[in-house]
């Protein structure tokens, strides 16, 4: 057994010594380390892709404490799969308890097992397959209530229809507008203040009464009192629904007690948070792309033409439509979350480096994602990077979602979504950005700087011939 390996019964692994230390990353200021460089929303995303030049695995600092910032995909993957064990999620998704204290995107251990099980069956292939119908339906409320030559905040917009999809399709509940827009802010509301921390982790200021603080508790009172009331009436009415809640309220633990309300309300709240953000992002990109891409987005326009021919979506077209799912693939891509967390539960080696126990370690999928190593032409968005005849590149260099035991629960979901509502917003609107610049800002995830967009009714919407994409 290889002397890294050494195991004692109950005892924390023999480590070989003399480790290799990673080098800290230049930059690094007294008392401010290199918080000065993640400041920025902006200037924390090239900051991440420049530590890559610094080696496989590296040391910031922000104030007087260290990170470990893994670089290497591989040794991402190892994170991720085989040493899961070994690491907590970390000081980001601690921050995200603000949502739920023991939810399934930051439960740990056991709880998060039996979570993970109580929940899986809501998000298999077949179930999120069955689910299509209602995701278009849900989208469909707000796209078809769209007016032309109208300036949308198109974030803001891609919010609202992603929560809908997920409060329709899981939840059985679809709010009208103001209220959805009163939980969209609240979920914003409370994102911010996770990340703030995490950035700057000073527990003392958590607890203060500054507006802020009360900002983030009204906030989570609005968005709690949303899901409970959801939540009560299918309790009211256990016959009338069939959805994520009433599988959460007809699980039992190993040892046959159900779940208690509480739990259930913070698996609900967390999912519905986590439902409005990522997917919702992509969709504004991908848009985005379109506007900047005419020969993309026409091609996009011929496939959903030829192949909805301007009929209900259905789970049987989304097999049709190969090119709008690599173009939700390529905007995973180059849209990526900028930083995930975690923590060293106990030494652990990565490569020639061990990582003591409760050393904080970072890694940035956005990063991962545009190194020209591992992608031709990074920067550029080509969907057709990932038809089947192309060159791939390691399946390791790809983690929109994670991967392994802690991978995204709702990853399908999430995809099934996105080509979904790509496919109905191109069915009827071009989306044409108002000019000005957009930057990329490393909120929660890789956001758009006030991305404002123009609707433009299509003209040419009669169903095509199928068409080679």
């Amino acid at each position: 057994m290889p002397t890294s390996q050494r195991l004692g019964k109950g005892k924390e692994p023999v480590l070989d010594s003399a480790p290799k230390i990673p080098p800290v990353v230049p930059g690094r200021l007294p008392l401010l380390g290199h918080g000065h460089l993640m400041a920025g929303s902006s200037s924390r995303l090239e900051f991440m892709r420049r530590v890559r030049a610094y080696g496989p695995i590296v040391r910031i600092s922000v104030g007087p404490k260290y990170a470990a910032v893994v670089n290497d995909p591989f040794l991402i993957h190892e994170i991720l799969t085989k040493e899961a064990d070994a690491f907590s999620k970390g000081v980001l998704f601690e921050k995200l308890k603000l949502f739920s204290a023991d939810a399934l995107p930051v439960a740990e251990g056991p709880v998060h097992l039996a979570r993970r099980r109580q929940m899986q069956p809501a998000f298999h292939k077949e179930m999120v397959s069955s689910l299509v119908e209602k995701m278009a339906g849900a989208a469909a409320s707000t796209i078809d209530s769209w007016i032309p030559a109208t300036t949308l905040d198109v974030k803001t917009e891609m919010q609202l229809i992603a929560q809908n999809v997920v409060m329709a399709s899981l939840l059985s509940s679809t709010p009208d507008r103001g209220p959805a827009l009163a939980i969209l802010e609240s979920v914003d509301t409370v994102f911010r203040a996770a990340l703030r921390r995490a950035l700057l982790p000073v527990r003392a200021l958590e607890n203060l009464p500054t507006r802020g603080n009360r900002r983030i508790a009204a906030a989570s009172t609005v968005l709690r009192t949303a899901v409970s009331e959801i939540i009560e009436d299918h309790q009211r009415r256990p016959d009338s629904y069939q959805d994520v809640i009433s599988l959460l309220m007809g699980a039992h633990d190993d040892a046959g007690k159900p779940l208690d309300s509480g739990d259930i309300l913070s698996e609900v709240t967390a999912l519905l948070a986590a439902g409005s953000e990522t997917t919702a992002v992509v969709l504004a990109w991908l848009f985005y792309e379109l506007d900047r891409n005419p020969e993309l987005e026409r091609r996009l326009h011929d496939e959903v033409d030829s192949v909805v021919a301007g009929g209900e979506l259905t789970a049987d077209h989304l097999g049709q439509l190969p090119y709008t799912g690599r173009l939700v693939r390529e905007t995973l891509r180059l849209y990526a979350p900028w930083f995930v967390t975690r923590q060293a539960l106990r030494p652990v080696r990565l490569g020639k480096t061990v990582l003591p126990a409760g050393t904080d370690v970072i890694f940035s999928p956005y990063a991962v994602h545009r190194d020209p190593d591992l992608y031709t032409d990074p920067e550029r968005f080509d969907p057709d990077r990932w038809r089947p005849d192309r060159p791939q590149p390691p399946r390791e260099a790809f983690v929109p979602f994670g991967a392994g035991k802690r991978q995204c629960i709702g990853d399908m979901f999430a995809v099934t979504e996105a080509t979904v509502v790509a496919a109905l917003v191109a069915s009827k609107w071009r989306l044409r950005a108002v000019p000005g610049p957009v930057r990329r800002v490393g909120a929660i995830t890789t956001h758009p700087s006030g991305l404002h967009m123009i609707t433009e009714l299509r003209n040419d919407v009669p169903a095509r011939s199928a068409v080679s994409v």
